[in-house]
């Protein structure tokens, strides 16, 4: 009888520990690996981080140059069991990494703001924008322009010129911004 009362004991504090860990995960931070060069010099292939997801979770918007990580899948509704699976454990005892739908990028425009890209140089509402952190000057393409729409925002990469964002993927709606790169 003493047996099963410690396995009992033992079951209530492993799933309120898995309980706790899910709602650190999901709503305060989460651990991410970046994949690929898209962010270099700022961060690194493989580099682990952690970022801070409970500013998201309580409605906040990002600010300019926030590195950001964001949902790439731009094109669906990102719902609450989106965020159970993307839980590190949970990943774990499904086997599904969904690494490659995680884009780790800095915002560069907000609803309402106009950005633009001329003669290789980014200009958001109409000034240029300093940008000590980019990786080396953009490849020289035709100008471009786009108006960022209400509940979304604008994400580049460091490294302009190998570096899947917005420019690609268009516009990220905010309840696809996951979490902001808090400390490494």
């Amino acid at each position: 009888m003493r047996i099963w009362k410690e396995i009992g004991s033992w079951s209530l504090s492993i799933g309120l520990a898995f309980i706790l860990s899910m709602f650190i995960g999901i709503f305060i931070f989460q651990p991410y690996k970046v994949y690929g060069h898209s962010m270099d010099p700022t961060l690194h292939d493989k580099q682990r981080i952690y970022a801070e997801k409970w500013s998201y979770t309580l409605g906040n918007q990002p600010d300019y140059g926030d590195i950001v990580i964001v949902d790439s899948r731009v094109e669906r509704k990102r719902t609450f069991w989106d965020s159970a699976r993307e839980h590190p454990l949970i990943s774990l005892l499904t086997g599904d990494t969904m690494d490659e739908v995680f884009y780790v990028k800095r915002v560069i425009g907000k609803p309402g703001d106009t950005v633009e890209i001329k003669n290789a140089k980014v200009f958001r509402n109409g000034e240029q924008l300093d940008e000590p952190y980019i990786k080396e000057q953009m490849e020289l393409l035709p100008d471009q322009t786009w108006n960022v729409p209400e509940d979304h925002i604008f994400v580049m990469g460091d490294n302009r010129n190998n570096s899947n964002d917005s420019r690609m993927i268009g516009f990220i709606p905010m309840d696809h911004v996951l979490a902001t790169k808090g400390f490494k």
